[in-house]
């Protein structure tokens, strides 16, 4: 079985190879049973939680990635979550190699961002705005650079300085990068709008988005978690992930719930899209929203384009 440290993950997931083999994975499809959660320890000795995430390929691979989430390791000096991915041959249950979890979650999370976009942003999209700059903010404007001809990025997040060190990663890529401190000018400017952050309240208005935009929403994975107020989802065509989407994201329920927003009327998922059984974006003027929570399908193809490239090399 071989050990897959997180430089040779990441290295194994370069964007241009990772957002085709989630695109090949989507139309393929595999099986993705309900993750699992379990509470670690009790109270008085600070709680964990470890999550199991499988999914497999029949005559193919399968992989668990764990989950572990410690918040009082803050006390302790130590992140407080980590992750690992174990891939296996499916047809003899043989173990392949434990590879990096934190790796292939932020980069295929960002990667499934810029393959929604192939389908629902305006193929001309130059100007992408970025919510947020923590690991996921900083992949996905390298990520979108392989589908759409991105040209000026912009970043805000709540937290200037940390913006700014985004900022000055991004422009020694090569990037034209900057700050923006006043959100709502910067999002009725750009073309594609993606937002990777914690937030509980709403950061993006409907009111703010011209016509052509396409808006991303990558951080809400619980019901009380939303980056995007109801009017959002009033203005747009609203695409998903998966069907676990409406399910837990407060993007999706709170607007329901607020009566703005009815859960028929989603387009469709990624899966539909990559099997070309819908056209994605259909005028110019079309304003898109795209909300995704993750799924193991994708750990599944990361994961195992990663262990081929490390069986190549």
């Amino acid at each position: 079985m071989k050990i897959v440290n997180e430089e040779r993950t990441a290295q194994g997931l370069p964007f241009v190879q990772l957002i085709p083999a989630l695109e090949a994975m989507f139309a393929s499809g595999c099986c993705v049973p309900l993750r699992h959660s379990h509470v670690v320890g009790t109270e008085e000795s600070g709680q964990g939680t470890l999550l199991l995430m499988p999914a497999w390929q029949e005559g193919g691979r399968l992989g668990v990635k764990t989950v572990s989430i410690y918040p009082d390791n803050q006390k302790r000096g130590l992140p407080g979550l980590h992750s690992v991915f174990i891939l296996y041959d499916a047809c003899t249950g043989v173990p392949l190699a434990l590879l990096d979890g934190n790796v292939i979650t932020s980069r295929r999370t960002a990667a499934a961002s810029a393959l929604a976009a192939k389908y629902l942003s305006r193929p001309d999209s130059r100007s992408l705005l970025v919510v947020g700059a923590g690991r996921v903010a900083s992949l996905v404007p390298e990520a979108y650079r392989e589908v759409r001809p991105i040209e000026e990025v912009n970043v805000w997040d709540i937290n200037p300085t940390l913006a700014a060190s985004l900022v000055d990663h991004l422009r020694r890529t090569g990037l034209r990068a900057q700050v923006v401190p006043d959100l709502e000018a910067a999002a009725a400017e750009a073309d594609i709008i993606s937002c990777a952050t914690l937030s509980n309240q709403p950061l993006i208005q409907g009111g703010w988005l011209r016509p052509g935009t396409h808006l991303d929403l990558i951080g809400s994975f619980t019901p009380a978690m939303r980056e995007s107020d109801d009017e959002c989802f009033r203005v747009s065509t609203v695409f998903v992930d998966t069907d676990e989407a409406p399910k837990k994201s407060g993007d999706i329920l709170i607007p329901v719930a607020n009566g703005a927003f009815d859960q028929s009327s989603i387009a469709c998922d990624l899966t539909s899209l990559c099997r070309g059984q819908h056209p994605g974006r259909k005028t110019r003027e079309e304003i898109t929203l795209f909300k995704a929570v993750g799924t193991a399908l994708e750990d599944l193809a990361a994961a195992s384009l990663a262990f081929d490239a490390q069986r190549a090399a």
